[in-house]
């Protein structure tokens, strides 16, 4: 078939010279095809419009269309192909799967699912899913993805789990990042927050009820196999993944620590909210100051039912649970925290900027034993290895001058020498007639040979400053050279060579 610019050609030709062939020739068509398309506009028809030619096929159409309704436009072509065998269809295979794959076209056309677009409200909906975070340590995270659904703010935090303590700590680290809590929230029907179905009713977790109840906030799921009715958390898990997750397209290292994966976290927030979005060209940031003048405050406290038993931190920054003592993190200490069994470990959450936040999580540990994180502590300088510190002006004189006079104090002190002061005295004296430089060396070789006796230091000095002493040669040990001198002469004297 010519496309519509070669068919108009076609007909001004033949306008001007009345033959079918000319016609042809000029245009490099066949003279059928000319005559084809003058008797179609002749007789009032779209020239483009091709003619539909009977199909071997056509006798079975109605039955296919009916095998394609029954399967919910499911059946094969090649299962649809053998029933027209049985019913002596002569088609091959390649024609009935392009009949199939029309035919189907239209019965997707009439049955396709209709969508009306959503229009959200400002402080209305809250989404929120979850995503597979990379692994730290050995160990997989998740990533709580939440978006609000007017201004389109999202907020990414990551999990260790997604037990009920993570989700209502998450819940609440969101909506004090947000400023305010919406009227409902929508999520996906994980255990934590539906039971059960009955009659396709969701049965609510009653634990996360309450929580929703404390907060003021509806929470509802999506219906089973409906993904369109939570499709902005679904796009803020796929982007957060895409630049969070280290992969080979990305090219992001691995963490070291959870604190990294929080930064990175907090990183990508802060650049997904203060870029133009594409659909409401506005930062969701600026869209997100309107939203707070009509969400509900936020409580000053966080709900603190499913996060265990309250413990105090004590001043080593550990707690005792069950018997056995678990740190947290130094700054912790006089703090309130709350402790939980999580499996086959102890999860310490904590107030932080007034959410809850997980501070310190380890593995269980029996009655009377302890678990301690290194990292939990501050750097500290071991006690046996503490540096010389001067607390008056002669001390501060000697330490002066320089690392070798303090490794002679430590020494010296270590084995307990007497007259520690007067020798101390006598290396700063020195000082006036040989220099620092020298006598803090004379200082750390007697250390090194363990010389502290009076005297020793002036004869360290004295023996550095000296020249060596040459032994004469006639007392040299070393083999002579005569012997070689006399080697090919004649021992009797006749001058001859030795035979």
């Amino acid at each position: 078939m010519l496309v519509e610019e070669k068919i108009m050609e076609v007909l001004e030709v033949y306008d001007l010279t009345k033959s079918f062939r000319s016609t042809a020739a000029l245009c490099g068509v066949d003279h059928h095809t000319v005559r084809r398309y003058v008797a179609a506009r002749a007789a009032g028809l779209d020239p483009a419009t091709t003619v539909e030619r009977p199909k071997v096929s056509d006798p079975y159409a109605d039955k296919i269309v009916e095998w394609i309704d029954l399967s919910q436009g499911r059946v094969r072509a090649d299962v649809v192909h053998r029933k027209l065998e049985a019913m002596g269809y002569q088609g091959s295979e390649r024609t009935t799967r392009r009949v199939v794959a029309a035919l189907k076209d239209a019965w997707t056309q009439g049955h396709r699912r209709g969508y009306k677009p959503w229009i959200p409200e400002p402080g209305l909906w809250l989404q929120w899913d979850y995503g597979d975070g990379p692994r730290i340590g050995g160990v997989k995270t998740q990533l709580f993805c939440a978006w609000l659904a007017w201004s389109r703010f999202r907020v990414i935090l990551p999990l260790w789990d997604k037990k009920l303590p993570s989700v209502i700590s998450a819940l609440d680290r969101c909506f004090r990042i947000i400023g305010g809590i919406p009227t409902y929230a929508l999520t996906d029907n994980e255990k934590t927050v539906t039971d059960t179905h009955i009659a396709r009713v969701a049965v609510r977790n009653p634990q996360v009820v309450a929580a929703a109840h404390y907060y003021g906030v509806t929470i509802t799921t999506c219906l089973p196999a409906d993904p369109e009715s939570k499709g902005g958390s679904e796009a803020t898990v796929r982007i957060a993944k895409a630049d969070l997750v280290p992969t080979a397209a990305n090219l992001l290292p691995d963490y070291e620590s959870f604190g990294q994966l929080e930064a990175a976290c907090e990183a990508a927030m802060e650049r997904f909210n203060t870029r133009v979005h594409t659909v409401t060209g506005e930062k969701p940031s600026v869209r997100l100051v309107r939203e707070l003048e009509v969400l509900h405050r936020v409580p000053a406290e966080p709900y603190t039912a499913a996060f265990g038993e309250t413990r105090a931190v004590t001043w080593s920054s550990t707690i005792s649970f069950r018997g056995a003592r678990y740190s947290v993190p130094h700054t912790w200490m006089g703090k309130r925290v709350w402790v939980r069994i999580s499996g086959d470990e102890v999860v310490v959450t904590g107030e932080v900027d007034d959410a809850a936040t997980e501070i310190a999580r380890h593995l269980v540990v029996g009655r009377g034993e302890a678990s301690i994180v290194d990292a939990h502590y501050p750097p500290r300088r071991d006690t046996a290895e503490r540096a010389p510190k001067a607390t008056n002006p002669f001390e501060e004189s000697f330490l002066q001058i320089g690392p070798g006079a303090e490794r002679w104090l430590i020494e010296a002190a270590g084995q307990g020498t007497r007259g520690v002061t007067t020798r101390m005295a006598e290396a700063v004296a020195l000082t006036e007639v040989w220099g620092p430089h020298l006598v803090d060396e004379a200082l750390g070789l007697a250390a090194t040979v363990g010389r502290f006796a009076q005297g020793d230091l002036e004869s360290i000095l004295t023996a550095r400053r000296a020249e060596p002493l040459a032994p004469p040669v006639e007392f040299s040990l070393q083999t002579g050279t005569a012997p070689w001198a006399r080697y090919g002469t004649n021992n009797n004297g006749d001058g001859g060579g030795d035979r």
